[in-house]
């Protein structure tokens, strides 16, 4: 099994599979492509229909998109916990998996990972300014998170308690937020989201991917 995934440090999309798949235990080799070069596009039409990533090869099928893949991965291996047991749990960690999938373009362009957004943060005393669009997103997420560590957060210290997929989808909202000097306080946040943020940014798989990000060759 081999997941194609974009470069480590820029790829949020690659993480969220990844993650997923790190939890399951299954055996599987990356491919990393740089996505920023003159030739990447013809590098992902290789192993890409959509030309994105990540795209995971599998029982000779070539699966895209990272929704598509994770619920590939969870059928696989049915045997690990990647969904919340309790079926209301289940229900509203699909639901707030989707909504990320599809929504916060606000927060996507505007606090993007890309090479083209430098790295601001509490470090230097800077923050990336927050458009009106950006910041209803981080509204919405922080209610979100603060809604769902308040009914289910006694389990764990994860989204629903227990690690699951909609950690792996937030994994990388926030890596945003430390990129971008996002203080959640501003948004409404009573230090929920915060904490919950920390704990997704120390979790030991996201740390093992963030050792493994190193800057690749653009140039060809």
């Amino acid at each position: 099994m081999e997941l194609i995934v974009g470069d480590r440090m820029f790829s949020t999309w690659s993480l969220r599979p990844w993650l997923v798949l790190k939890k399951t235990g299954l055996e599987f080799s990356v491919t990393e492509i740089p996505l920023y070069g003159p030739s990447s596009d013809a590098k992902l039409a290789v192993h890409s229909p959509s030309r994105r990533v990540p795209v995971l090869k599998a029982d000779g099928e070539t699966i895209w998109d990272s929704l598509a893949i994770v619920l590939w991965i969870a059928e696989a291996a049915p045997e690990a916990p990647v969904w919340p047991r309790d079926p209301v749990a289940r229900a509203l960690c699909r639901s707030v998996v989707c909504e990320m999938h599809s929504g916060f373009m606000g927060m996507r362009n505007d606090l993007g990972m890309g090479p083209q957004f430098p790295m601001v943060g509490p470090s230097d005393g800077r923050r990336t300014e927050v458009t009106e669009a950006a910041a209803a997103d981080v509204r919405r997420i922080v209610a979100m998170w603060r809604e769902m560590r308040g009914r289910f957060g006694a389990g764990g210290p994860y989204l629903f308690g227990e690690w699951s997929v909609a950690d792996a989808f937030f994994t990388p909202v926030a890596t945003r937020f430390r990129r971008h000097g996002v203080d959640l306080a501003d948004y409404g946040d009573d230090e929920t989201a915060v904490v919950y943020a920390q704990t997704l940014l120390a979790q030991p798989d996201f740390l093992e991917w963030e050792r493994e990000a190193k800057p690749l060759d653009h140039s060809l």
